[in-house]
C-alpha cells in the first residue's frame, strides 16, 4: 500500500529550502542512490504565506521508514529544520485512493 507523509512547516526561507532539497536529490542521483519518495507536492497556505504543507508519497511504508532512517535524510531534515520558524508537524497516512482526474 502506498504511504504519504504530510509535513506542516513554516519558514521565511523557502528558496533556501528548495535549494537544499535540489542539492540532496542531485547528490543521490550522482551516487546512484534511489530517491525514497515517488512523488512530492508542496502547498502554500494562502492565509499564512510562511506556512507550507509538503505531501511526500512513497511506494510503501517500509520504503518511507528506510528513507527516514538514512543518514543523508537525517542530515537534510536537520538543515531544513534550521531554516524553519517552528518545528515541523508530521502526519503519516496510508493512501486509500489516488486518481488523476
Amino acid at each position: 500500500m502506498k504511504f504519504a507523509q504530510i509535513i506542516d512547516f513554516e519558514t521565511e526561507r523557502a528558496d533556501e529550502m528548495r535549494e537544499l532539497i535540489r542539492q540532496y536529490e542531485e547528490r543521490a542521483r550522482a551516487e546512484g542512490r534511489k530517491l525514497g519518495p515517488s512523488h512530492r507536492t508542496l502547498l502554500r497556505d494562502r492565509a499564512n504565506p510562511n506556512r507550507y504543507l509538503a505531501v511526500v508519497e512513497f511506494d510503501s511504508y517500509e520504503e518511507a521508514m528506510a528513507n527516514s532512517d538514512a543518514p543523508e535524510t537525517t542530515e537534510l531534515a536537520k538543515q531544513l529544520a534550521a531554516l524553519s520558524t517552528r518545528p515541523p508537524a508530521f502526519t503519516d497516512c496510508d493512501v486509500e485512493e489516488s486518481e488523476d482526474l
